[in-house]
């Protein structure tokens, strides 16, 4: 015979995810859905607008964007080359559309928080703005440590490679796509924490799990800088490696911090 007075189960994070409680549900705001869309229609045109204004900026400056990604091996003794006409051309266009992209990016998440946000309930309302810019600061941080750390030491390592066997003559497309390709896939790394946070706000894995699997991190790191890196260089792949698991340890002690107000809050 089944207990009459036992407490009904605590729905987990996923199930208050999917099923919210209903007074944690907006009520200030009721629309239609043709005006859903029409705000939509009018949020993707801002974009857009922003997008493309953005990246024609950055082809008035694209001489002086080349110069600024040229840095990294600009002491090297590095020649550029173009090996086919209108190759620089193309290549300060891809350039342009990158740094636009990035330029634009602000304007973009804005656009996409305000459309999301009134449908959100009270708590992931809260919860947003961290998530939001955590993964952002964490996206530039890595364009930051790409540019300054990890290229310049892939590409001096090259460079000194080939000293005294082969000058260094390098076609300009295939250098920027080598250095776009990498500050992007290290932008993206970089966001191994707010996953963390994400998978345990849900509930879906504790701090204590992600603590206990370290082992396996120090390798699952090893093998996506292997992957993520366009080099081969054991060296360029430890410099990204390093800073994983460091950034992996930093999000597994933020979900740790989060459980204990959690449950601070809930004895209180």
């Amino acid at each position: 015979m089944e207990d009459d007075d036992e407490e009904p189960l605590e729905p987990s994070p996923v199930a208050k995810f999917l099923y919210p409680d209903p007074e944690e549900l907006p009520n200030d705001i009721q629309m239609p859905i043709w005006d859903h869309l029409e705000e939509l229609r009018e949020r993707v045109f801002v974009g857009l607008l922003a997008c493309g204004a953005a990246i024609l900026t950055c082809f008035v400056f694209s001489k002086e964007l080349v110069v600024f990604l040229e840095a990294p091996v600009a002491d090297a003794g590095v020649r550029f080359l173009q090996l086919s006409p209108g190759e620089f051309f193309f290549t300060t266009l891809k350039a342009s559309g990158y740094a636009g992209l990035l330029v634009a990016a602000p304007t973009m998440v804005y656009e996409i928080i305000a459309y999301v946000v009134p449908g959100l309930t009270k708590s992931e309302r809260t919860f947003l703005a961290p998530i939001v810019f955590g993964s952002s600061a964490l996206f530039y941080l890595g364009l930051f440590f790409s540019y300054e750390i990890l290229t310049p030491a892939a590409l001096n390592f090259f460079v000194s490679y080939a000293d005294g066997a082969v000058e260094s003559l390098w076609s300009i497309d295939q250098y920027f796509e080598f250095v776009l390709v990498l500050m992007f896939s290290t932008g993206l790394s970089f966001q191994v924490p707010v996953l963390q946070v994400l998978l345990g706000q849900l509930g879906v894995v504790s701090s204590e799990q992600m603590f206990s699997i370290w082992r396996y991190v120090v390798v699952g790191s090893t093998v996506a800088a292997a992957v993520l890196t366009p080099s081969t260089d054991p060296f360029t792949q430890a410099l990204l490696a390093i800073p994983l698991v460091g950034l992996y340890m930093g999000g597994a002690s933020v979900v740790r911090l989060i459980e204990q107000s959690r449950a601070k809050g809930a004895a209180a």
